[in-house]
C-alpha cells in the first residue's frame, strides 16, 4: 500500500529597512498553498498548487507522478517507519505590531544612535519576521498543525578605519515570535548598542592577523555556525548515503569528550527552543537527535526514507520552507552543549592567541572541512584581549577543531535569524557556548 500525506501551508513575512533615517524597504508578503507526496513502488510523487487546492486531486496527480516515474524502471520499495502524530502548537506571544509602531521604534533608535555615537558614516537598521503555519496529514494516521514564528532585528553600523576603509559590524537581535516579541526599545537596546560602537571604534584602528594555526576562543555566536555548518550537515541522513565522511564514523570519537553536539526538536532546558518542531512535515514525531556525546558521534536526522535506507529510527527532521517545496532532511535547532569552564578564565590561558566573535558567510562539505569569514576578533596576549583584527577567516576540518577543544565555557547563547540553504532555504537556529580549540587563520 503507498504512504501518502498532505500539506496545508501558510507562509507570511515582514521586512522593513531603515537607511540613516529614511525607510528604504517597506514589504510584506503572503502566500500559500497546499501539497501532496506519495510513495509507490520505491519512488516519490509530488504535487502542490497555490491557494486553498483540492487535496484529492492532488494526492491524485501525485500518484500519477510516482507512477509516471516508475516507467523508467523498477526499484525496490521501502518499508517506511510507521510513526504517527497528533496535536496542535502554536506560540502565542504579544499582539503584533503595527506598521506604524515599527516606524515609531525604528525611528526612535535611529535618533538615539545618531545622537549617541555623531562619528558614524551610517546606521542601518532592520525588522523582518516570519510565519509558518502547517498542517500535515499522513496515511500513517498523522494529523500534525505546526507553527514557527521567528523575527529578528539587526542594527548595522558603518565608520571609517584608520586605513580609510568602511568598517561595519552587525547586532543581531533574534528570537521566537512576533516583533512584538522582541526588545526594540532604546532602554532595553543601548547597552548592546554602546558594545557594538565600541567594537566598531576598535575595529577602526585593527591589526592584522598572523596565519597559520593558533589557539583560538571561538565565542558562542560563532559556534554554533561551526556546529550546523561544519557538523551538522554531516550528519544529515540524506548527505551520509551520499557519501559524507561520518557514514564510517558512528560510534567512534570525533571530538573531545567535552563536546556534545544535540538538534533539538522542540524544548531544552525545559524551555521551548527558537524553532520548535514537534511533527516534522512527514508528521513522524520531531525528537532531538544526539549527533556527538562526550566526543563520540552517536546518531544522525533524519527523515522516513533515510531512515528506512539506513535501518536507524527517524528523527523528525524532513521539512520544507515554502508552500511547494518537497521535504527534505534539515536542521531544527542545532547546539553544542554548555561546559563548566568560564570564559574570562579561558582567555587568561591564552598565551597567544585570538578571541572571534563574530563569523560572516562560510562554507563546509561532508567531509567537515569548513571556511568561514570572521569579522570580529581579537588578540589574546599573554591571558589578555588586546588589539582588534581586520577581517580573516577560520578553516580545517570539524572533526580535527573539535577534537583539539580543551576547555568549553558555560554560558550559552541561541541565535535564530538566519537560513540554511540546503537547495531550498529553511528557517533554523543554532546555539553553543564558548570553545577553547585550534584553527588555522589566514593572515594578511
Amino acid at each position: 500500500m503507498a504512504y501518502a500525506e498532505t500539506r496545508r501551508h501558510e507562509l507570511r513575512k515582514s521586512r522593513m529597512v531603515m537607511l540613516d533615517g529614511s525607510l528604504a524597504v517597506n514589504q510584506r508578503t503572503s502566500e500559500g498553498g497546499a501539497s501532496a507526496r506519495i510513495y509507490h513502488d520505491g519512488y516519490w510523487g509530488f504535487a502542490a498548487a497555490p491557494g486553498a487546492a483540492a487535496l484529492d486531486v492532488l494526492k491524485d496527480k501525485a500518484s500519477s507522478n510516482a507512477k509516471t516515474l516508475a516507467g523508467f524502471g523498477t526499484r525496490a520499495g521501502l518499508v517506511l517507519p510507521d510513526g504517527t502524530y497528533r496535536g496542535t502548537h502554536e506560540f502565542r506571544g504579544r499582539p503584533a505590531l503595527s506598521q506604524a509602531d515599527c516606524m515609531e521604534r525604528l525611528q526612535a533608535l535611529h535618533a538615539w544612535c545618531t545622537q549617541q555615537f555623531p562619528q558614524l558614516r551610517s546606521v542601518r537598521l532592520l525588522l523582518s519576521d516570519e510565519h509558518h503555519t502547517k498542517a500535515v496529514s499522513t496515511s500513517t494516521g498523522s494529523e500534525a498543525t505546526n507553527s514557527i514564528q521567528r523575527a529578528q532585528c539587526v542594527v548595522t553600523f558603518t565608520a571609517i578605519g584608520d586605513d580609510g576603509a568602511p568598517v561595519q559590524l552587525n547586532e543581531n537581535i533574534t528570537g521566537k515570535g512576533s516583533l512584538a516579541d522582541l526588545p526594540l526599545t532604546v532602554d532595553e537596546l543601548a547597552a548592546r548598542l554602546e558594545r557594538l560602537h565600541e567594537h566598531v571604534q576598535a575595529k577602526r584602528h585593527a591589526v592584522a592577523a598572523r596565519g597559520g594555526m593558533h589557539t583560538v576562543i571561538i565565542a558562542p555566536r560563532t559556534t554554533g555556525i561551526l556546529a550546523h555548518e561544519a557538523m551538522g550537515h554531516p550528519c544529515e541522513a540524506d548527505l551520509v548515503l551520499g557519501g559524507a565522511v561520518t557514514g564510517d564514523l558512528l560510534g567512534q570519537r570525533v571530538a573531545s569528550d567535552l563536546v556534545s553536539l544535540v538538534d533539538f526538536a522542540h524544548t531544552y532546558r525545559g524551555e521551548e527552543v527558537p524553532i520548535p518542531v514537534y511533527a516534522d512535515d512527514e508528521g513522524t514525531q520531531a525528537r532531538d537527535a544526539v549527533l556527538i556525546e562526550a566526543g563520540i558521534l552517536k546518531e544522525f536526522m533524519s527523515s522516513r526514507e533515510t531512515a528506512a535506507r539506513l535501518g536507524i529510527d527517524a528523527t523528525g527532521s524532513a521539512r520544507a520552507y515554502a508552500p511547494g517545496d518537497e521535504p527534505l532532511v534539515r536542521m531544527r535547532n542545532t547546539a553544542i552543549l554548555p561546559g563548566s569552564s568560564k570564559l574570562d578564565d579561558m582567555i587568561a590561558g591564552v598565551d597567544d592567541g585570538y578571541l572571534l566573535l563574530l563569523t560572516g558567510n562560510g562554507q563546509a562539505d561532508s567531509t567537515t572541512e569548513f571556511m568561514f569569514g570572521v569579522t570580529l576578533g581579537y588578540e589574546i596576549k599573554h591571558g589578555r584581549v588586546g588589539s582588534a583584527i581586520r577581517d580573516t577567516t577560520m578553516s580545517g576540518t570539524a572533526i580535527k577543531v573539535l577534537s583539539s577543544v580543551d576547555a568549553v565555557s558555560d554560558d550559552f547563547v541561541w541565535e535564530c535569524g538566519g537560513y540554511c540553504g540546503k537547495k531550498q532555504r529553511m528557517v533554523v537556529s543554532v546555539g553553543g557556548p564558548a570553545l577553547r580549540a585550534r584553527a588555522h587563520l589566514g593572515g594578511q
